[in-house]
């Protein structure tokens, strides 16, 4: 009876995350469907009829970053007679100053530009984009955060997409200044470009709704307020937004041809600090805007995206579940053979595995041409991933349970070269925790699997419970030696 339970436990949960695999697989399949339904402008403005652009660079303790933002955007070639630039400074370090120090410096050049200061921190991000939106009469409202780095004709490019009155929002690509920094960072870039290459691109172009990534966007203010405005109960308050304007009826355009490049964490604290953050706020929107979709006049397609869209950090609490039964099932499964590892565990292990691979390597392809360092690269993400999970899934606990926390700004260090110690003694650190200490309890533990796998002769499972122990160890040790 219990080997039943522990089997049937195991397939079930192993069949869920195959579930949430084969959707990535469907949306590879409407990346190639769609992938001529390029976004067009209905017309292109004249420089006399450019509207009024508000650009809002919230900034909270971003002493080694403000000024490279806030000299990109002094390089934006849009009228300075109808651009207006709102530092939205919430910082608690030296970081006011020196951002202060650098609008006078760009006032100086003819620039509308204001440093806007705030001590309480109220609705945090939100609270600031909001207060920004309370002082300006702009017609439209491009947010950069503290790590990218605009190309100058970023407001050009995307502004004639608003010559048609029902588009609310315009979404540009996230670049990567220091993708090439280490491994962490070149796992992220591909990550990154999965989600912006083939999720966007697929949701957009197929007519389902996708969310706005918080930065590199620019947004028609009136569709800010007719949503509601901005929204301080979510740690994802862009995704929250996005989903209750396209409700409204507002159109939504990503054009991954227009880049805003942006630096990538180097550091795995602060990776997952963002992961956490991203992780919990999703789960924030699922439960406050998926029953309100479900019951909403949208096709089903849009529904049922959204759904997946909005459930899909519930895999790691699944990934916590298969971890924790592969150890029971190898030492009950002793008499399994090869048609039942045909018939049974390779679907499944496809399902999860292959489609995620399909998945990242098409977007690599897509941008660069090439599959082969897509390739190398999968098994590395797909550890990673994994390694995420205990972090994750504490997220999802919390999002769940309605535990609140304020939202952590992801650390960043100026860092865009290959130098081994060019953060170690920068000031920003995550705060520490017990999650990398029970990383390392599920690497040992997949160490003693191993064990038993190799006891029992499941040689062809050895792969899979490899890629397991590889990531926790991974994030574990660097978590914890980069903390030192």
């Amino acid at each position: 009876m219990l080997e039943d339970i522990l089997i049937g436990s195991y397939l079930a949960v192993f069949g869920c995350l195959a579930f949430y695999g084969f959707h990535r697989s469907h949306l590879t399949y409407l990346f190639f469907k769609t992938k001529n339904n390029v976004p067009k402008p209905q017309r292109i403005f004249s420089d006399e009829e450019l509207p009024r652009m508000l650009v809002q660079l919230p900034l909270f303790n971003e002493r080694y970053v403000c000024e490279r933002l806030i000299d990109a955007v002094a390089e934006f070639d849009y009228p300075k007679d109808r651009l207006e630039i709102q530092v939205l400074d919430d910082s608690t370090d030296d970081t006011t100053e020196i951002a202060q120090r650098k609008v006078e410096e760009v006032a100086q050049l003819g620039f509308n530009i204001t440093l806007i200061h705030r001590d309480d921190r109220h609705g945090f991000k939100a609270g600031a984009l909001e207060n920004g939106l309370n002082m300006t009469k702009s017609d439209f409202v491009a947010v950069f955060d503290a790590d990218f780095v605009p190309p100058k004709s970023i407001l050009r490019d995307t502004v004639h997409f608003f010559s048609d009155p029902n588009v609310g929002m315009v979404q540009a690509r996230w670049g990567h200044l220091n993708g090439d920094y280490s491994m962490l960072t070149r796992i992220q870039s591909l990550m990154l470009d999965g989600h912006f290459v083939i999720e966007h691109g697929a949701r957009q172009r197929s007519g389902r709704f996708f969310n706005f990534n918080g930065t590199a966007g620019i947004w028609r203010i009136a569709t800010i307020a007719d949503a509601g405005g901005w929204h301080h109960d979510t740690l994802t308050e862009d995704m929250d937004l996005s989903y209750r304007a396209q409700l409204k009826g507002w159109t939504f355009y990503y054009l991954p041809e227009i880049i805003a490049p942006a630096e990538i964490p180097v550091e795995m604290a602060s990776f997952k600090s963002q992961q956490h953050r991203w992780a919990k706020g999703s789960i924030q929107v699922c439960k406050k805007m998926l029953p309100t979709i479900l019951k909403a006049d949208v096709p089903f397609k849009v529904k049922m995206e959204a759904f997946f869209h909005l459930t899909n950090n519930f895999a790691y609490l699944l990934m916590i579940m298969l971890a924790l039964l592969l150890m029971p099932n190898l030492l009950v499964r002793t008499q399994h053979g090869w048609v039942e590892v045909l018939l049974i565990d390779l679907p499944l292990f496809m399902g999860t595995t292959f489609s995620i691979g399909m998945f990242y390597v098409t977007a690599h392809r897509a941008l660069y041409g090439d599959i082969w360092r897509a390739l190398l690269k999968v098994p590395l993400l797909m550890s990673l991933g994994i390694g995420l999970s205990i972090n994750n899934a504490k997220a999802v606990f919390e999002g769940i349970l309605g535990h609140e926390t304020p939202f952590v700004r992801t650390a960043k260090h100026g860092v865009i070269e290959n130098k081994k110690d060019s953060f170690a003694k920068k000031s920003y650190r995550a705060k520490k925790g017990l999650v990398s200490a029970v990383e390392l309890f599920f690497a040992a533990y997949f160490m003693v699997t191993i064990y038993f796998a190799i006891k029992g002769g499941h040689y062809v499972s050895l792969p899979f419970l490899f890629i397991f122990l590889f990531g926790y160890l991974y994030v574990g040790i660097f978590s914890l030696y980069q903390r030192r």
